[in-house]
């Protein structure tokens, strides 16, 4: 009789299928899943085993060093195995090689997680699927297979083929033992001659100081953005950030946005409008509205101090001849949407409970709108 080799979980899910009945009552998946389990550890046995006999060829030391155990999301549920190792060597390979579609799961739960959708959400959203409940603790787990993926991505060289940089900060709450913490996170948008945009990189920090906005800007430059072809860089206008520019990209002109300047004028005249509509009564509010016309000449230069300050900063666009369209040039809109979609991915998770799921959003919110531009992500989902 001819030896039959299963090498697959599919193959195996296959027999399983051939020699169960269609009326037999047992437990169909309780049993597929010890059948998995017992396959997996075999060959890892056997090829942990193999490693040794080949080191004791080779007149080298090592000695079996126990197990740990991995979790396996498959079309039957969640299987727990132990994984053999040695002092140098462990057999999880194998788990890789056998659960093809333990992947496609996988990044089935990393795609939910990125459509906002909260742990004990995407368990309910997947129950189709494995043909039960997937816990909130596995879906989490298998989030936590974005973290190495994040610090890749932190450290990779970097092109420099942006002709404009986008540079913003967006503000994240966060749980700890002390409340909610807000987290400011630093982001970097380049767009390339092609007119598409690419969110870059981020950075938590404290908040928007310049020794933060030095520090993001000088390792962007380290791993390869030396700033050689760009021509332009749009800022919100923070101080912090404007202080650090010229430590890193002092030979590129600065755009400030015109979006936040228009906000900051009108600020000046909305607060003298605010007591005229909030006056307590109608000779308190004629008093007001004669304040506000005199303060044409009394306040207001606040307001035209305000825009005449950063003017040069405010016209660069006119200045620099890139192909793009002003609008894209003389505003942080483009970056400012993303945020807008941050936000929205996030409100139904509330607030995050550490640092680490801060970077797995922020990351794949952001690797997401990338590929919706049209970039090419280092790192896709």
């Amino acid at each position: 009789m001819e030896k039959f080799m299963i090498k697959s979980i599919h193959t195996a899910f296959k027999e399983i299928k051939y020699f169960c009945p269609d009326d037999w009552d047992g437990d169909y998946k309780e049993e597929s899943r010890k059948v998995i389990k017992r396959i997996l550890e075999e060959r890892m046995i056997s090829y942990r085993d193999e490693y040794l006999d080949e080191l004791i060829s080779r007149d080298i030391e090592d000695r079996r060093n126990g197990y740990f155990k991995r979790h396996l999301l498959t079309e039957v549920g969640d299987i727990e195995v132990l994984v053999p190792r040695t002092q140098t060597f462990s057999a999880a390979g194998i788990i890789k090689r056998f659960a093809r579609r333990v992947v496609e799961i996988n990044r089935l739960i990393l795609l939910c997680f990125v459509l906002g959708l909260s742990t004990r959400k995407v368990g309910e959203a997947l129950l189709p699927i494995p043909g039960e409940k997937v816990s909130a603790q596995a879906v989490s787990r298998i989030a936590r297979q974005l973290d190495e993926v994040v610090e890749a991505y932190h450290r990779r060289h970097l092109s420099d083929r942006y002709i404009a940089l986008i540079l913003d900060g967006i503000v994240i709450k966060r749980r700890s033992g002390a409340g909610v913490l807000r987290r400011v996170v630093l982001v970097a948008m380049g767009i390339r001659e092609d007119g598409k945009k690419e969110v870059i990189d981020f950075k938590q920090v404290q908040g928007e100081s310049q020794s933060a906005w030095e520090g993001f800007l000088s390792d962007l430059y380290r791993r390869g953005l030396k700033g050689e072809n760009l021509k332009i860089i749009i800022i919100d206008g923070g101080k912090g950030l404007i202080s650090a520019l010229p430590f890193v990209y002092g030979n590129v002109g600065v755009q400030c946005c015109w979006s936040h300047k228009t906000r900051n004028v009108l600020n000046y005249v909305k607060s003298s409008l605010h007591k005229i509509s909030h006056a307590k009564g109608l000779v308190e509010a004629q008093r007001y509205a004669k304040e506000f016309m005199r303060m044409w000449q009394d306040r207001y230069p606040k307001a035209v101090r305000c825009l005449v300050k950063d003017l040069p900063e405010l016209l660069t666009f006119l200045e620099i001849k890139l192909g793009l369209r002003a609008s894209e040039l003389r505003t942080t809109n483009a970056i400012e949407r993303r945020f807008v979609e941050v936000r929205r991915r996030i409100r139904p998770m509330g607030t995050f409970s550490n640092r680490t799921s801060v970077e797995r959003i922020m990351f794949a919110v952001f690797s997401y709108e990338n590929r919706k531009e049209g970039v090419a992500t280092l790192f896709p989902l």
